[in-house]
C-alpha cells in the first residue's frame, strides 16, 4: 500500500496463555484493574486464525510490540503492565467478554462490530470502534466454497441446499447479499446450519453441508488442501468488508495512554506485515498452525487483504449498510454508527500522517509465485507470464499466485479456473464467472490448468 513510513519499534515476544471459548477471566481487565494504581492487566480479545485482524491479534503478539510499547509507558508513569491474550474462533465470545467488563481491547468483523455496538449500548457496557485490520474494498474476504467434486455450479443450485455459515459474521452477510442478488431468500430457499468455521469445514467434508460461507482464511484454507473449490467470489458484490479494532468506552476513558499504546504497536505491526510479508506470513503460520502459502494467499504483497489501522470512510459507509442486513435478521435494531465509530485515538497516533492514510490507494493484486526455499516471492506482469514461468519451474513452486481476470481477487494460480480466448488466458476464483466471461468472448472457452501451462510454455 503506498502509505508513509513509520518509525520501527524492535520487540521481544511475551508469551500468555489463550483461555477456552467462554472461559472468565478473574483479576484482569477493565473492572479489575482500573482502580489498581500499581499494577495494570490488559485483556485483549483476538481471533488467531482470522488472519486479517492479525495486526491486532496473531503478527501483534508474537512481535511483542505491545509489550514493549507498555514496558516504555510503564517507566514513565510507574505502572507495571501485564498484556493477556485471548484467542476466540468467531468475534461472539469477545463481545460477550467485553461486556461482562472481562475483555479491553478485541478486534473482529464488521458484522459482528456492529453486534458488539448493539450490546454495548443494550448492556450499558458502550464499545467503541478505534481502528481497522485488514480490509478488503470489494468484499473478497468472505467467500462461499463447496466439495471439490460438487455439481453445484452457481448460487443459484443452492436453492433447497445446506449451507453453513456463522450467524451475524461478516460472511454470513455475505450469503445474504449474494442469494438476494441471485434471486433466492435466504430465509426460505436454503437450510442455514449456524456453525463455527472449523465445525462447518468438517460439515461441508462429511457432506451434510452442501456449501459453506466464511470469513478469511477458511476458504482459502480449504482450497489450498483441495478440500474446497470457490463457489462465489464475496468480491462480486462489489461492497467493502474490513475488520477493526474495538474498545470498551470506559476502559479507553479510564486508560488511554493504554489505547494509544496498543494503537501504536499495531501501526509497527502493520508496517512489519507491509515491509516483510512472506516472513509474517510465516510468523502467523507458526503462530497458529495454517500452511504459510494460505496466510500469504490473504496477507502478501498485493493479496485480498489490504492492511492500515486508519478508519477510511468507505468502511464506514459500508457499515451503515450493513445495518439493516443484521436488523432483518433480528441480530440487532437500529445502531447509531456515527456514535460507535470513533478514530481520534488513532489520529492521534498517526499525527499528520492521518490524513495522508486516509487517501492512501490499495495496491493491486498481482501475479506472484513463492518458489521453495525463498524467503520472496517473484512477481510477473501478466497471469501469462507467471504460467510461462511456472512451466519451467514445476518442482520448484510452492505457490503461484494470479488475479480474477474481473474482480481482482488473488487466487491460486492451480486451483484458479482458467479461460482462453485466441493467445490469452485469464483466471477466474470461480467457474460461474469463468462461464460468463467466455459466454460475453465468441470463441473463448474454459481450459484445465496443465493445458493452460502447456499453451503458456
Amino acid at each position: 500500500m503506498n502509505s508513509p513510513a513509520h518509525k520501527k519499534r524492535t520487540t521481544t515476544a511475551a508469551l500468555l496463555s489463550a483461555t477456552l471459548l467462554g472461559t472468565l477471566v478473574t483479576g484482569c481487565g477493565g473492572d479489575a484493574s482500573a482502580g489498581d494504581a500499581t499494577h495494570v492487566t490488559v485483556t485483549v480479545g483476538y481471533q488467531s486464525k482470522t488472519i486479517n485482524t492479525v495486526t491486532a491479534g496473531t503478527l501483534l503478539r508474537s512481535l511483542g510490540y505491545f509489550e514493549r510499547e507498555l514496558k516504555a509507558q510503564g517507566k514513565r508513569d510507574g505502572i507495571t503492565y501485564e498484556v493477556e491474550w485471548q484467542d476466540y474462533a468467531t468475534g461472539a465470545p469477545i463481545t460477550a467478554q467485553m461486556t461482562a467488563g472481562k475483555i479491553d481491547i478485541g478486534s473482529m468483523g464488521d458484522f459482528p462490530l456492529l453486534i458488539n455496538a448493539a450490546r454495548g449500548k443494550q448492556l450499558n457496557r458502550p464499545t467503541r470502534l478505534v481502528s481497522v485490520t485488514g480490509y478488503n474494498l470489494r468484499g473478497a474476504l468472505n467467500t462461499v466454497v463447496t466439495a471439490p467434486q460438487s455439481k453445484l455450479g452457481s448460487l443459484k443450485d443452492l436453492k433447497g441446499r445446506t449451507v453453513s455459515t456463522s450467524v451475524g459474521s461478516a460472511a454470513d452477510g455475505t450469503l445474504v447479499r449474494a442469494l438476494q442478488e441471485a434471486g433466492l431468500d435466504p430465509d426460505e430457499d436454503i437450510r442455514k446450519l449456524n456453525q463455527q468455521p472449523s465445525v462447518g469445514a468438517s460439515a461441508l467434508q462429511a457432506g451434510s453441508a452442501d456449501a459453506l460461507s466464511q470469513f478469511v482464511a477458511w476458504p482459502g484454507l480449504l482450497a489450498f488442501q483441495g478440500r474446497a473449490k470457490a463457489l462465489y467470489d464475496g468480491a462480486e458484490l462489489n461492497l467493502p468488508t474490513f475488520h477493526g479494532v474495538t474498545v470498551r468506552k470506559d476502559f479507553a476513558e479510564q486508560r488511554p495512554k493504554v489505547l494509544d499504546a496498543f494503537l501504536a504497536a499495531q501501526i509497527d505491526a502493520t508496517r512489519y506485515l507491509n515491509d516483510h510479508p512472506v516472513q509474517a506470513a510465516e510468523k502467523v503460520a507458526e503462530a497458529t498452525g495454517l500452511p504459510p502459502e494460505a496466510v500469504y494467499l490473504y496477507n502478501g504483497s498485493g493479496g485480498i487483504a489490504t492492511f492500515d489501522p486508519a478508519v477510511r470512510p468507505e468502511l464506514v459507509a459500508a457499515l451503515k449498510k450493513d445495518v439493516p442486513v443484521l436488523r432483518s435478521a433480528k441480530l440487532v435494531g437500529d445502531v447509531d454508527v456515527d456514535s460507535f465509530v470513533d478514530d481520534s485515538a488513532i489520529k492521534r497516533v498517526y499525527g499528520s500522517e492521518y490524513a495522508e492514510h486516509l487517501a492512501a490507494t490499495p495496491d493491486p493484486s498481482r501475479s506472484e509465485v513463492w518458489l521453495k526455499g525463498e524467503d520472496r516471492t517473484r512477481a510477473f506482469d501478466s497471469p501469462f507470464a507467471l504460467l510461462e514461468f511456472v512451466a519451467g519451474h514445476k518442482d520448484q513452486v510452492r505457490a503461484a499466485y494470479v488475479p480474477d481476470a474481473t474482480t481482482g481477487t488473488r487466487w491460486y494460480a492451480d486451483k484458479a479456473v482458467w479461460v482462453r480466448d485466441g493467445k490469452e488466458l485469464s483466471p477466474f476464483v470461480t467457474a460461474s464467472a469463468a462461464r460468463a466471461y467466455a459466454q460475453a468472448h465468441p470463441g473463448a472457452r474454459t481450459v484445465s490448468y496443465s493445458a493452460a501451462l502447456e499453451q503458456a510454455s
